[in-house]
Formats: structure tokens, C-alpha cells, sequence
């Protein structure tokens, strides 16, 4: 038995897509973070197992929370901005026969700005996203990861994620997730200073444009390698303001002034 596990915030314009290619399972498991939109209606349309649950900044938490109300033998995340296409679903159907793998790795191939991406950091990223319930769990606020005891496989085939399709999208999304790890890595103890916060994002971009060929992508390929960049800029800044402000979270971008003066401070 298969349980896929989909998060959801506000994702009407997405969650239908998302649910159609996941018609196969057994169980589908919605986590609702308090929807204002249609979005648990929409998904009623495939599962009455929808929970209202609070995401409290913690990723890990809630794709844990859905573990632990999933039926199935195997349980698949999956996004609500992701798909899974019908060779990937017949890979899956074959994996999970096996005795040998606690749990697989998959692919993510990503369209971004109307382009799919076949360079830069998203095209050589893998996910633990199926594993054999009891076998792992979540960790990380952000950027979680699905710990698995070993051994684990990885299948050829991708999902599909539709993810950063406008600017301002991007933007909102960037701000968000990068305050979440800045207060992570700040709880971890970690501290930054003034050339980590100028010089990791520009190694960054260097990497994912030019190392990773992100250049061949055009245009997307530049804007991804560009936000990616932007998103370690902001992590290590929002970290160095905590910091400063002993914990509080109201962050404001530092001048370039105030960035020189932080090893002094």
C-alpha cells in the first residue's frame, strides 16, 4: 500500500494538477496549513483524509505529522506545485516490491519562468521523497531532509515541479524561507561575519551559472542562479541581525555600510 503525503498552503491554482497524478495510490494524506483559499475544497474532490494543521515555520514537523497519519506500507511526498508522471508512477509501483531499499531517491525536473531547466543547482538535485514508513523521518525546519536508515535507491525518472512562475512569487518566497533558515542556523549556534556575507553569494552564482551551466538555460537559467544567489545573501544577513538583535525577527536588510562594519561589531 502507497500513501502519497501533499502539503498545502493556498495552492488552488495548483492542487488539482497536483492530486490527478496521484489518482494511483492507495491513500492520499492532505496537510493543510489554514487555507484561505479553495484549496481543501478542490482537493475533497480526491480525499476526505485532509488535516488542518498549523505549520508553525517547521517543515519537517508537518511532513512528520502526515507520516504518522499515513495508512501505507510506503509513503511518497510530494509537493502541491509537483506532478508525477506515468513512467515515474510505474517506476514507483516496481520499487516498492523490493526488499532491498528502505527508501528512493528521486529527481525534479523544474519549469521555471515558463522554461524547463536542465542546468544549474535544480537540475543535479535529489530528493528522499519514498520511503518505508517507520524506517526515517523529517528533520530540519527548512531545506528538511527525509533521514532513512540505509540502504536506499534512487530512480531515473523526475517529478515534475512547477515552481517559480513570476518574479514577485519568487521574491515572496525567497524572503520567507530564507528568515526560517536564518532563525534555524541561528538556534544551531552559527554565526556569520562581513566576507561570508558578501563573498558566499557570489560563489554561489559563479557555481550554479557558470560550474553547473546554468548559462545555457538563457534567460531562466540567469534568473535561477540570480535568486539562488539573493537567498544566501539574506539567510546570512537575517543571521548576523539575529544576532545583533538577540533573537527577534524583525529584519531589515543591512546597508552595505553595516555589513563592512560586522567584524568591528
Amino acid at each position: 500500500m502507497i500513501s502519497a503525503v501533499v502539503l498545502t498552503k493556498n495552492e488552488a491554482k495548483d492542487i488539482e494538477k497536483c492530486l490527478k497524478t496521484l489518482t494511483w495510490c492507495n491513500e492520499i494524506v492532505v496537510i493543510d496549513d489554514d487555507s484561505t483559499d479553495n484549496t481543501v475544497k478542490i482537493a475533497q474532490k480526491y480525499t476526505q483524509t485532509i488535516y488542518k494543521h498549523n505549520l508553525n515555520n517547521n517543515f519537517s514537523a508537518q511532513r512528520n505529522f502526515g507520516l504518522q497519519k499515513a495508512k501505507g506500507e510506503w509513503v511518497l511526498f510530494i509537493d502541491a506545485d509537483e506532478e508525477v508522471t506515468k513512467n515515474l508512477k510505474d517506476e514507483i509501483l516496481k520499487a516498492v516490491k523490493t526488499k532491498k531499499y528502505n527508501g528512493f531517491y528521486l529527481k525534479r525536473k523544474d519549469l521555471n519562468w515558463g522554461k524547463w531547466l536542465n542546468h544549474g543547482e535544480t537540475a543535479c538535485a535529489k530528493f528522499l521523497r519514498l520511503a518505508k514508513k517507520g524506517k526515517g523521518e523529517w528533520q530540519n525546519p527548512i531545506h528538511e531532509v527525509l533521514q532513512v536508515k540505509p540502504p536506499t535507491g534512487e530512480l531515473k525518472n523526475p517529478i515534475l515541479h512547477y515552481s517559480h512562475q513570476t518574479i514577485s512569487e519568487t521574491i515572496e518566497r525567497i524572503d520567507h524561507y530564507s528568515s526560517i533558515r536564518a532563525k534555524m542556523l541561528y538556534n544551531q549556534g552559527k554565526k556569520t561575519n562581513a566576507f561570508e556575507i558578501l563573498a558566499y553569494p557570489l560563489g554561489k552564482f559563479f557555481l550554479n551559472y557558470f560550474l553547473r551551466l546554468g548559462l545555457l538555460d538563457g534567460k531562466a537559467g540567469y534568473l535561477m542562479a540570480t535568486f539562488m544567489s539573493i537567498h544566501s545573501f539574506l539567510v546570512r544577513a537575517k543571521l548576523y541581525l539575529l544576532w545583533k538583535n538577540k533573537g527577534q525577527e524583525e529584519f531589515k536588510i543591512p546597508s552595505l555600510d553595516e555589513i563592512y562594519s560586522l567584524e568591528s561589531s
